[in-house]
């Protein structure tokens, strides 16, 4: 691409540089060389910004105002880098190769341009629609729908009945659909209780590697547009996850929780059953929510606070020892 080319796909200005200069890619600011863009969107790498061979940087607005570099001035620069890494790695697109080592039942539904992979399984009345890519060794079980363009990695398992929109993607052994955990004490065994609901992830939504999403007992579990699940996290049954909320690897939400829509989870997260966290809350790394949270706060710690009252906590946690000895020396004067 031209230089003018990528100032006009990121909504950047040039500077310092000539227009027609083209670049082959994008590259970190140490890796990157003369052909080559790289940005700087983390200002603790400011150090790498004079040394890298790079071409030209993708630098924020008041990044360097004096730089003699060649620079596109971005009001985002990270996500100017996923733009144009995009570009330069477009997804790929399905041309209706079917491998014979896969089994497809003479039921199921499929657009013509779907790609199966060797020792995909395809179950009784599936419906795959345009433009979908099923990865090697999934299994699709009875009655599922999967949308347009969506994309399922090696091993990915989708249960019956369960509904995928458009443009999703499951990473390599992503299980959806396996029942939920639910069982009735007896007095003597746990019963189980058979899980009849289905799983319903819409348009957009990407789920990681190994992440599990259980299929509700009664109803369904629900993952709204444009979600974004890490690898390894286990979404219990009948949880519903809002739009456009993204949460980190490790996380574990129990049954019928509901998490809003723009809610950012970190690692480690773990959430009770049966609570309601607002539109918008931030959950650092390692909470334990054991309550519900109001809308667009930023919580913290186990069990969750809010942030602030978390920081306190830690401080004097850190001073612990120091306030018992200090304690202890005036109990003994007394």
């Amino acid at each position: 691409m031209r230089l003018s080319e990528v100032a006009a796909l990121v909504a950047g200005k040039l500077e310092n540089g000539n227009q027609f200069v083209e670049i082959a890619g994008i590259q970190d600011l140490q890796a990157a060389r003369e052909n080559e863009a790289a940005f700087l969107s983390n200002m603790r790498l400011k150090h790498q910004f004079n040394d890298s061979r790079a071409g030209v940087v993708l630098l924020g607005s008041a990044m360097f105002p004096d730089t003699d570099r060649t620079v596109i001035r971005v009001d985002d620069p990270y996500l100017a880098f996923a733009t144009l890494q995009r570009h330069f790695y477009p997804e790929g697109k399905s041309t209706g190769s079917r491998s014979e080592a896969a089994f497809v039942d003479p039921s199921a539904r499929l657009a013509d341009d779907v790609d199966i992979a060797p020792m995909a399984v395809i179950g009784p009345n599936v419906e795959i629609g345009s433009g979908s890519r099923i990865g090697s060794g999934c299994v699709i079980e009875a009655g599922a729908v999967i949308g347009c363009n969506c994309l399922l990695h090696a091993r990915a398992v989708v249960g019956g009945n369960c509904i995928l929109g458009d443009r999703v993607i499951l990473q390599p052994g992503a299980i959806i659909g396996a029942d939920g955990f639910g069982y009735a004490w007896s007095g003597k065994e746990h019963l189980k209780i058979p899980q009849v609901g289905r799983v319903v992830i819409e348009d957009d939504v990407e789920i990681g590697a190994n992440t599990c999403v259980d299929r509700g007992a009664i109803g369904d579990t629900l993952i709204e547009r444009g979600a974004k699940l890490d690898n390894l996290i286990q979404i219990a049954h009948n949880v519903r996850i809002g739009a456009c909320s993204i949460m980190a690897s490790q996380v574990g939400i129990s049954g019928s929780t509901l998490i809003g829509k723009g809610c950012q989870i970190g690692g480690q997260v773990g959430i009770a059953g049966h609570l309601n966290i607002g539109d918008g809350c931030k959950l650092a790394a390692k909470s334990g929510v054991m309550s519900d949270l109001k809308a667009g706060g930023t919580y913290g710690g186990a069990p969750a606070m809010p942030h602030r009252q978390w920081l306190k906590v830690l401080a004097l946690t850190a001073r612990l020892p120091e306030i018992w000895s200090s304690l202890s020396r005036e109990h003994n004067r007394d």
